[in-house]
């Protein structure tokens, strides 16, 4: 059996597209398989998109697989991929993307595809981390980390310079680490000399750093807020895969702005009811 799907990507944060209707009787396996940058397709994640036309906008319910077979609650990224393949279906330019993490509406800008992020916070419960109260740039690995959750958790630092940091040495000890009983989302960056800041993530899931991560430059964009880094808004951020630019409301809540592309069509294997 084969199922299609639509391959998109976020300033480089990629993902396959399949309908949710159609059958797929082992989610976490397909995502392991076909996620492969080797073996397989190539992702940073499969998004189950069920599209409800009915309502005005019209909704989109997103379940992200990650590489690892697991179900992640949110993705900025990916919601803004969700949101240009339900606008493209709808002829619509707004559009409601129900996540586990909430619901968000995307509109299609003169920029590319903005998406509200909720409310970002550093509650040690909602994070989580085992702590008593915020954590501020506490030391981790030679880091100074701070902790938030922008419907994910991150662990943000600041550096001089994100290139000269070897991520994938020091950002697994941390993203594994005994204070963190969800794991963590490990994001570094550094002033780019315009107000805006570059970006690099290593994320729990892809258990590896990815060319962008949506929920990282909000993340970015919330603690240099904080720590009095910019009084910015926007704040642009620039991950490898291109630039995205985070914004806030009255209300405190993130706004993630930036390009999406429809990349290519095609079909992947999947187990017949015969095979299980």
């Amino acid at each position: 059996m084969t199922v299609p799907f639509q391959k998109y990507h976020g300033t480089g944060n990629d993902f396959l597209i399949i309908h949710a209707n159609e059958y797929v009787p082992d989610r976490g396996a397909l995502a392991e398989r076909e996620c492969d940058r080797e073996d397989g397709v190539g992702a940073d994640g499969i998004l189950y998109l069920a599209l409800e036309e009915r309502f005005e906008p019209p909704r989109v319910i997103m379940t992200l697989v990650q590489p690892d077979g697991a179900t992640a609650p949110m993705c900025g990224n990916g919601a803004r991929c969700a949101a240009e393949w339900a606008m493209r279906r709808t002829d619509t330019d707004s559009v409601m993307i129900d996540t586990q993490a909430g619901t968000l509406r995307a509109d299609r800008t003169d920029d590319g595809i903005t998406i509200e992020m909720g409310t970002p916070t550093f509650d040690p419960e909602e994070v989580p981390v085992r702590a008593d109260e915020p954590v501020f740039e506490e030391e981790m690995e030679g880091l100074e980390v701070t902790m938030v959750n922008t419907g994910v958790p991150h662990a943000v630092a600041f550096v001089d310079d994100v290139d000269d940091v070897d991520l994938e040495t020091v950002a697994p000890p941390i993203r594994y680490g005994d204070r963190f009983p969800a794991g963590t989302n490990v994001t570094i960056a550094s002033p780019d000399g315009d107000g805006g800041f570059d970006q690099r993530s290593y994320e729990r899931g892809v258990e590896a750093e990815t060319d962008s991560c949506g929920t990282g430059a909000v993340a970015i964009a919330v603690v240099a807020r904080r720590l009095g880094l910019t009084d910015a808004d926007p704040v642009d951020v620039h991950p490898p895969g291109g630039d995205l630019r985070v914004s806030f409301n009255d209300r405190g809540n993130a706004t993630l702005i930036g390009p999406v592309e429809h990349e290519f069509d095609g079909e992947v294997t999947v187990e017949s009811p015969a095979e299980l």
